[in-house]
């Protein structure tokens, strides 16, 4: 499998996301469902507080990836939720994900702000698509 990570000159140069990424040959394809900031208990974490609850829910798709025999670095595309979205939550959401993919090319991304998620109190909910080898 080879992973090739392209941003075209015809585009605006990305910062923390890549425009396109292809996937060549043989790969298992893992989808993670949207990942949000709930523990293990059912307990909802940091309310209120954007910051915690995108590290919670990247701890969650960081442990999904890993039942799936995968890590972040096989990401090739994420599409991340905010609700209320407001441009001051954009310095929260690229630390986080300055923290889930430290090495390397990032990922395909979409973030689109929403009016709710289908828990009261959640204010972020992230999905991924990765490929293995």
């Amino acid at each position: 499998m080879e992973k090739k990570y392209l941003n075209p000159d015809t585009l605006l140069k990305p910062r923390g996301y890549t425009h396109v990424v292809t996937i060549s040959g043989p790969a298992k394809m893992i989808f993670i469902s949207g990942q949000v900031a709930i523990d293990k208990e059912g307990k909802l974490v940091g309310p209120g507080d954007l910051k915690t609850q995108i590290r919670q829910a990247s701890a969650n798709l960081k442990a999904a990836l890993e039942a799936a025999g995968a890590t972040p670095a096989d990401i090739v595309k994420t599409n991340t939720y905010i609700v209320n979205y407001k441009q001051s939550d954009y310095s929260a959401m690229r630390e986080a994900r300055g923290e889930l993919f430290p090495d390397g090319e990032p990922p395909a991304s979409t973030l689109v702000g929403v009016t709710s998620l289908a828990v009261e109190g959640l204010m972020v909910e992230m999905e991924a698509v990765a490929a293995v080898k």
